[in-house]
């Protein structure tokens, strides 16, 4: 496997797409060495019946920034850990940006930033009209998408993908739609530096500054570095084709 290509800070913030390659079908942007073992993955799974679609790839800085800013101002639904709503007026700034946490990175703090990460579906098994909510439960025996669910407990390292939030830490809640390349992903977790996060931050228009600012080493701590560990297989030789 060819050496990973050094990231820059506006990369990792996702201030700027130059490490990413976009994607006609389908439609999306992942890091330039995840789109060959991504459609490996995709083709394999074809195979078996299951259409797996990213439905949410890269997304850049001033997106995440309007998904935190509208969650922080009560435009945007924000839930509990157990995915029930909350109403984020009825909170202080301080657990309003808890609770925007357990489901949503701080801007420049996403996974997604760095075109590594992605939340998928089987589009093939997605009933007609069907509303997806993105919450445990359709991932889940009796859920829609369940066998997409074993396909990939199967399937996925072979790949190089797995899943970073699986596990219940305290930090983000356990998403089995979100996998992640490792072998790319590890070198953007070490790369990303609290301090420059907290100087990235200080100069945005983000909602709860303050509060943010405050307790950044901490929510660093448990929200960013706080992941599952990738698999040895994962990390090894994955396939392409």
């Amino acid at each position: 496997m060819p050496e990973i290509q050094e990231f820059t800070l506006n990369q990792l913030t996702g201030r700027v797409r130059t490490h990413l390659s976009e994607l006609r079908d389908p439609p999306g942007a992942l890091h330039v060495e995840v789109v060959r073992p991504f459609l490996a993955m995709r083709a394999a799974a074809a195979a078996d019946g299951i259409d797996l679609v990213a439905f949410s790839t890269f997304r850049d800085f001033d997106r995440q920034l309007g998904i935190w800013n509208g969650k922080f101002r009560g435009e945007r639904p924000i839930q509990d850990r157990a995915g029930k709503p909350l109403d984020a007026l009825s909170l202080s700034p301080a657990a309003r940006v808890t609770a925007i946490l357990w489901w949503s990175a701080l801007p420049g703090a996403s996974r997604h930033h760095w075109g590594t990460d992605f939340d998928v579906v089987d589009a093939r098994a997605k009933p007609p009209d069907y509303k997806l909510r993105v919450v445990p439960e359709e991932y889940q025996a009796g859920g829609p998408f369940h066998r997409l669910t074993e396909w990939l407990d199967a399937h996925m390292h072979a790949f190089g993908f797995f899943r970073p939030y699986t596990t219940d830490r305290g930090g983000v809640a356990p998403e089995p739609w979100h996998l992640s390349y490792a072998p790319v992903a590890k070198h953007a977790l070490a790369a990303l530096k609290v301090q420059d996060l907290r100087a990235v931050l200080a100069e945005s228009a983000i909602e709860g500054r303050d509060e943010v600012l405050a307790a950044l080493e901490p929510n660093y701590a448990n929200y960013v570095l706080n992941v599952d560990a990738a698999p040895v297989a994962a990390l090894q030789s994955p396939r392409l084709v």
